[in-house]
């Protein structure tokens, strides 16, 4: 037998309904924020992610899925979104578009070889927006605003901001400078992957999981301090716009994320829930404004985020996340084999017209059918036998509300469709002195 790869994962039927009710509430805070979907391919060329992401971050040496096609090139599977949405951006020349803020959200699959843990996956679904064209602490500020409000519209309200900068080209080298004097001589105490960072890329043993909580590390050089005016007049911006917009955050000193291509803005977002625990950061991104330029476009400046959906959905386990309700407005049972033809062709008439409809294809029992309705959570229950087709009738029963009626079967859609769109009230016991009819008064 065979048996799904380590790290991936089969997402059924009774979960579907969560992540689709999860992807709905992302396109609609989008849409909000008036950002538009673009969909890349899940493998590009290699080079792209060597010079995009960094040759020496820990996704790109040590995590990536690389493979020769039969033409001899080399390529991966995406380890993460940004870089293809910048090569998709460059390749379509969207910064001639008529819209020169070009405001991109994407949801698609990623891979990356790592340890599988809970919420964690090779495979994974990531989340992420992008927007290009504007150097404005607005835009740090919006795409902050538009990662806290896809949380907040669903409904996990407690979230830390923790930002910080690292400034820009001018601003890191000097940071650069001081790191790498401060570290000299205790660079042999750290990890061998900070002992070759240290070489390579010093700015990323900020960021080492091993070794951060270190006192070395914790007293090591901040890269706000070293910020040129340029940096601090932005970073001050997107400070005041988080304010103006009532947005609360932490500036955290320490605070640098995993990819070579950040300058300026960097955050996370944490989420206070009880599945989480202390690993509670759900969302993190940042500006980079080096980026197109240095994947062969044009020099125009961009901002963006990304949630891994799996680490989203663990967390709103916290909330008793539910999803879409699972239902179908109609289940229809036919009695016997010579009104199966008329009873699908009233089944497709109500498909047709939008109502979500099953039938029993085992010919069971009608305890089996009942069963089976209730199991779908069906609304309008329709019995369609031998007697019903010689009178061109068929008799409904309302699961809500519990009223049955016997009515021609040409107007069943209509039935429903009339019962759906009025408020339904259901039976309740009245109080002893109502006068009204049960169903039909307040008390």
């Amino acid at each position: 037998m065979f048996q799904k790869m380590k790290g991936t994962y089969d997402l059924l039927p009774s979960e579907t309904g969560k992540w689709q009710s999860l992807e709905r509430t992302i396109r609609n805070v989008s849409k909000l924020y008036n950002y538009s979907e673009i969909r890349t391919p899940i493998f590009e060329n290699t080079e792209l992610f060597h010079r995009g992401v960094g040759e020496d971050t820990d996704v790109v040496s040590k995590e990536t899925y690389d493979f020769i096609d039969r033409g001899k090139r080399k390529n991966t599977l995406r380890p993460e979104g940004t870089a293809g949405v910048v090569r998709s951006y460059i390749e379509n020349k969207l910064y001639a578009d008529k819209v020169p803020v070009q405001k991109l959200y994407y949801i698609g699959n990623m891979f990356r070889y790592e340890r599988p843990q809970k919420g964690r996956y090779r495979q994974f679904v990531q989340f992420g927006a992008e927007a290009f064209g504007s150097n404005s602490p607005m835009l740090d500020a919006e795409i902050i605003s538009y990662a806290v409000s896809v949380l907040k519209a669903l409904k996990i309200d407690d979230v830390e901001v923790h930002i910080n900068t690292i400034g820009d080209e001018e601003s890191k080298a000097l940071h650069k400078e001081a790191l790498v004097k401060y570290l000299k001589k205790d660079i042999t105490t750290l990890c061998k992957d900070c002992q070759t960072r240290y070489i390579k890329n010093p700015l990323r043993i900020l960021d080492c999981k091993v070794d951060k909580d270190t006192e070395l590390l914790k007293n090591a050089p901040k890269p706000i301090d070293y910020l040129n005016e340029t940096s601090k007049q932005h970073f001050d911006g997107v400070v005041k716009y988080l304010n103006s917009m009532g947005i609360k955050y932490i500036v955290d000193k320490n605070l640098v994320r995993g990819f070579d291509y950040y300058t300026h803005t960097v955050f996370e977002v944490n989420a206070n829930l009880e599945t989480l625990g202390a690993q509670n950061t759900i969302c993190g991104g940042g500006r980079y404004n080096n980026l197109v330029k240095s994947l062969g476009g044009p020099d125009v400046p961009g901002v963006g985020f990304s949630f891994g959906l799996e680490r989203l959905m663990f967390a709103l386990e916290s909330i008793n996340f539910e999803g879409d309700p699972k239902f179908v407005h109609l289940y229809l049972m036919i009695l016997g084999e010579e009104q199966k033809e008329d009873g699908m062709a009233i089944l497709n008439r109500c498909r047709l017209g939008g109502l979500s409809s099953d039938i029993d294809f085992l010919d069971k029992a009608m305890k089996g059918k009942f069963k089976q309705a209730d199991f779908l959570n069906a609304r309008f229950i329709a019995i369609y036998g031998e007697k019903e087709k010689e009178e061109e009738m068929i008799n409904i029963k309302d699961q809500l509300t519990k009223q049955e009626v016997r009515i021609n079967k040409h107007k069943l859609y209509n039935h429903i469709i009339t019962e759906l769109m009025n408020p339904a009230q259901e039976e309740h016991d009245c109080d002893e002195d109502c006068e009204n009819e049960s169903g039909a008064c307040s008390c």
